[in-house]
């Protein structure tokens, strides 16, 4: 049987580890949207140079661990003289892995829009930036709602990365349960009950976009 007197008698604790997991998550949430949808339209863009940064961004962070990430954040910026709290290097490096992902959502959703919108936009005066962020973006966000959603339900899960680095997180704060009360099976699920309180709402919410949008097509 789980014993229900750990969360009990920790509960603070844990509550204090589910507040910053929370606040990690929607900072990482909205920076990776942003860089996400800046590297998309780097990633589309008929300028060369753009589109080799947006290219090089995507293929080298999808491509390496989160947990490198962060500890570059972590440990390897101090060596250049910039130390950066656990908590803040886990949230940027989790918004930076993100993003990636984001991007290739975005961008396929971009390429999705019919060509003809673009010319037709262009030829009507406006500028590039005006027809990706006032024509050509709402449409493709729309369409990529529902991997967009996915992603997010990722990155709530991968911000168990900020214990590691002493992030104050929901793991981090678990650790610290587990080596006051020598308890290490019931300790975790209890964390791992307080990480579905915040995905399933989440999975719950992508599933009915998802079948929304469906109706509407």
């Amino acid at each position: 049987m789980i014993d229900l007197s750990i969360l009990i008698n920790n509960l603070d604790t844990y509550l204090e580890g589910f507040k910053n997991t929370v606040l990690s998550s929607i900072i990482a949430l909205i920076g990776s949207f942003i860089l996400g949808v800046i590297i998309a339209i780097f990633r589309i863009s008929p300028l060369k140079p753009l589109n080799w940064i947006g290219t090089a961004y995507v293929e080298f962070i999808r491509n390496i661990p989160l947990l490198i990430i962060t500890f570059f954040f972590f440990i390897g910026l101090p060596a250049l003289g910039l130390t950066l709290s656990g908590f803040v290097a886990g949230t940027i490096a989790l918004a930076i892995y993100t993003a990636s992902f984001i991007a290739e959502a975005i961008r396929a959703g971009i390429q999705s829009v019919p060509k003809g919108q673009m010319e037709a936009a262009r030829s009507s005066g406006l500028t590039y930036l005006q027809t990706m962020t006032k024509i050509i973006l709402p449409q493709a966000i729309k369409i990529v709602i529902p991997p967009i959603g996915n992603q997010f339900i990722n990155l709530v899960k991968n911000s168990s990365i900020l214990g590691i680095v002493a992030g104050l997180d929901l793991m981090y704060f678990g650790d610290i349960v587990s080596s006051t009360t020598f308890v290490t099976f019931d300790v975790y699920i209890f964390v791992a009950l307080f990480y579905l309180v915040l995905t399933i709402p989440l999975s719950l919410g992508v599933g009915y976009l998802e079948k929304r949008l469906a109706r509407n097509h």
